[in-house]
């Protein structure tokens, strides 16, 4: 049945579609919350602390109650209908990969910073050339969450995306069940299990990195 569901629905430009999005965004997460972090970790200024209290304590809040104000926002950007909604928002950071990031920043010894310095290094440099080699875990566990997210939404495309060259493979899916009076579940179980695929090849490629930034991440607070 797999190549019958590959062919079934437009499968191809739906996954690059997906594929898009996801790689997209975990460029970009890892980008704005790795600098971020290293803000909160290493530089030191007024009300440091005030601030990342702040930031963690939206972790609380539900998406649904940014929901219309977001849409609202994006209405009247004319950026509905695009893949805008669900790409640019990443260059924002997101709260859990900045505290996950800083307290794998925190782990990492000041003296290296202090080095650094003397040597003429600014904070720039030091990002890119000590903190990120030596972070490679954490980043690897950042980029497989972000991807795993974005492949498998639902809910944000299903709200922004209109044209059905745009879809992603999660609305494909779907219209196996939208669209047909009778549902092929054998159909829709292929295609589902082809959506799968780039997941688990992804984890098991960082899966050693994966584990290990899971597990030395937040030993120093």
């Amino acid at each position: 049945r797999f190549p019958q569901a590959f062919t079934y629905i437009p499968f191809a430009l739906y996954t690059w579609n997906t594929l898009y999005i996801s790689l997209y965004n975990v460029i970009a997460t890892v980008i704005s919350c790795t600098v971020v972090a290293y803000g909160f970790a290493r530089l030191e200024w007024k009300g440091r602390d005030a601030v990342f209290a702040l930031v963690i304590a939206t972790m609380m809040l539900p998406y649904q109650v940014t929901l219309i104000p977001q849409y609202i926002i994006f209405s009247r950007l004319k950026w509905v209908g695009t893949f805008l909604p669900l790409t640019f928002p990443a260059w924002f950071a997101t709260p859990f990969f900045i505290f996950l990031t800083r307290q794998f920043f925190m782990t990492l010894p000041a003296e290296l910073t202090d080095a650094a310095r003397i040597d003429g290094a600014n904070d720039l440099g030091i990002l890119v050339r000590i903190f990120v080699p030596l972070s490679r875990p954490a980043l690897a566990t950042m980029a497989v969450f972000t991807f795993m997210w974005n492949w498998n939404d639902f809910f944000w495309p299903l709200i922004y995306l209109t044209n059905q060259k745009q879809f992603t493979l999660s609305l494909g899916l779907y219209n196996f069940i939208g669209f047909v009076a009778r549902t092929d579940w054998g159909l829709l179980m292929a295609a589902s299990t082809m959506m799968t695929i780039p997941p688990v090849i992804l984890f098991f490629l960082a899966q050693r990195s994966f584990i290990e930034g899971i597990s030395l991440t937040g030993i120093k607070g």
